[in-house]
């Protein structure tokens, strides 16, 4: 049986205003230049070691690899810290996490398309940490069987989770 893209399809068109002014304020980054570039790895470090802590505390997700270590060991190579990250309040909802989850691994997809703006002379750790084959459709068909079972409330959930994930990476940009 093929279960149908209910989830997915209801995420990506609630969540498309909000997906496009995380990419506008990040997108004023120059990541050809140093100083730009490590202003935007920066401001990836007050979101994402947020998101991915969220993430460690809920066993109920599917599979995901964590990229924190990777982003640090970039700022490390341009001599830079980890900042503390922001507060990230995920809603107490059913697929709240599930919903940020997509919003993060999303984000490898876009970073992929950025890493080839980073000179070679530039750490790209993070940007490049690209999925696995079949890994972001295997996260899509899982959030979908989610979906499917969890119904109406538990895909409210997944979008408002995802929003609380831009608005965190709004607020960091």
């Amino acid at each position: 049986m093929t279960v149908p893209a209910f989830a997915i399809s209801r995420l990506r068109s609630h969540t498309a205003p909000a997906h496009d002014a995380v990419d506008a304020a990040f997108g004023a980054h120059d990541l050809s230049a140093p100083d730009s570039y490590r202003a935007f790895l920066l401001a990836h470090a007050l979101a994402l070691p947020a998101a991915e802590a969220v993430f460690a505390a809920h066993a109920d997700l599917p599979p995901w690899r964590e990229r924190t270590t990777l982003l640090a060991a970039d700022l490390a190579d341009l001599g830079r810290a980890m900042p503390a990250p922001l507060a990230f309040d995920l809603p107490a909802l059913p697929g709240a996490a599930w919903g940020a989850l997509y919003v993060t691994e999303g984000s490898r997809l876009g970073g992929i398309m950025l890493a080839r703006g980073v000179p070679a002379t530039l750490p790209s750790r993070y940007l490049g940490a690209r999925h696995r084959s079949g890994e972001w459709r295997t996260l899509l068909a899982a959030i979908d069987t989610a979906g499917e079972s969890g119904g109406d409330a538990w895909v409210a959930g997944a979008i408002a989770g995802a929003d609380a994930c831009f608005a965190l990476y709004g607020r960091a940009a």
